[in-house]
């Protein structure tokens, strides 16, 4: 496993700016206020340069009959531990697991608020002491030159156990509390076999609940799981996605392949679902079935295969994952939504608004949209 290489984060922030930090979401749309749940989020919705706002509940209206959402089915795990080097704490983000059984992980220093900010990883050998006794030994960087994430070796427990009984999920300062486990489970999150799951939620998927998926599928909307399992964000740094592991199995690979053979629309739910097919079609276009580690990093020039749309949260302008969006609609597009979303005080991170973002409709498509219903 190797580092994604020769892709640099936007050059340049956005026509739109940065964002203020009043405009980060808090806490989850739930907490806000009585009888909110988790689908109270504003949806930005863009078809092609033409931006509308409306509630997330009336994503079963903004779709069609035939459709296809490809949701991320990783579990979040509860991946913060307490730890000390020397006499002085550290919090271990576990990124990822490797095939040799080493993790990548992220030494960072608590803050004093409740959270952490950026430390430098390494020397090769410093020691982390764990809860219950378990000790992390850096190894080497995880990519050439780099500070940030490095491989580390674990003795004393497994991994998975000591996460789930001494761990908690990652929070960045901009929140306002820790929140418990469940509030960073998707709808879509299933139990992998191994225990593996996601350092940091496929957030886009946040917002759907059973009601509201049950009216998708009502309305003729289908549904295909793909695994991504993410590693921790780049939050100060802004570096472009390292490989991780997917899976996209024999059933989603042909519902896929159908809809692109008939006249439904392949969405992404989340920039973790493109990956994962993107990462599962062939030049031909042919999506297979297909699992392992991935290194894809999709950019406007290397376009997207399969992919007609994506629903994904609001992100910071330096963010690599922008190249994405704009390779799914384009430059214009991905600026002109976020002015709107500016105007409009839309909430960023994973507790804020979402973005759907959808090809320009032709007057007959418009027509069927209005009136298929």
């Amino acid at each position: 496993m190797t580092p994604a290489t020769g892709v640099t984060s936007r050059q340049r922030v956005g026509a739109w700016g940065r964002v203020p930090e009043e405009l980060s979401a808090r806490v989850p749309v739930e907490q806000r206020g009585p009888g909110l749940d988790r689908d109270a989020v504003r949806l930005l919705v863009s078809r092609g340069t033409e931006v509308s706002h409306h509630a997330f509940v009336e994503l079963p209206r903004l779709l069609r009959a035939g459709d296809l959402l490809v949701v991320n089915t990783s579990m979040t795990l509860a991946a913060a531990v307490d730890g000390r080097v020397g006499h002085a704490r550290v919090v271990v983000h576990f990124s990822t697991r490797g095939d040799d059984g080493r993790w990548a992980v992220e030494l960072r220093e608590p803050d004093g608020q409740g959270t952490t900010r950026a430390r430098a990883g390494g020397p090769a050998g410093v020691e982390v002491r764990l809860p219950g006794g378990v000790r992390l030994v850096l190894e080497e960087p995880l990519s050439a030159g780099g500070e940030r994430l490095w491989w580390a070796r674990v003795t004393g427990a497994e991994v998975l156990g000591m996460l789930r009984e001494h761990g908690r999920p990652i929070r960045y300062s901009y929140t306002e509390r820790d929140q418990p486990l469940s509030v960073h489970q998707t709808v879509f999150a299933l139990p992998s076999p191994d225990g593996a799951g996601s350092a940091e939620m496929p957030s886009a998927a946040r917002p759907f609940t059973a009601r509201l998926v049950a009216e998708l599928v009502s309305r003729g909307v289908g549904f295909a799981p793909v695994t991504l399992h993410t590693g921790v964000a780049s939050t100060e740094a802004h570096e472009p996605p390292y490989p991780e592991r997917f899976s996209v199995p024999e059933a989603s690979a042909r519902l896929i392949n159908a809809v692109k053979a008939g006249d439904g629309r392949v969405v992404a739910v989340g920039t973790t679902a493109v990956r994962a097919m993107e990462s599962a079609v062939g030049a031909d276009g042919v999506v297979r079935a297909r699992e392992g580690w991935t290194g894809l990093v999709v950019t406007p020039r290397r376009g997207v295969r399969v992919v007609d749309g994506l629903l994904t949260g609001l992100h910071e302008p330096e963010a690599s994952h922008l190249l994405m969006l704009e390779a799914v609609a384009g430059r214009a597009a991905v600026d002109r939504a976020y002015e709107a979303a500016l105007r409009g005080l839309y909430l960023w991170h994973e507790f804020g608004d979402v973005h759907l973002l959808l090809p320009a409709e032709t007057p007959h498509a418009e027509h069927c949209v209005s009136n298929c219903w």
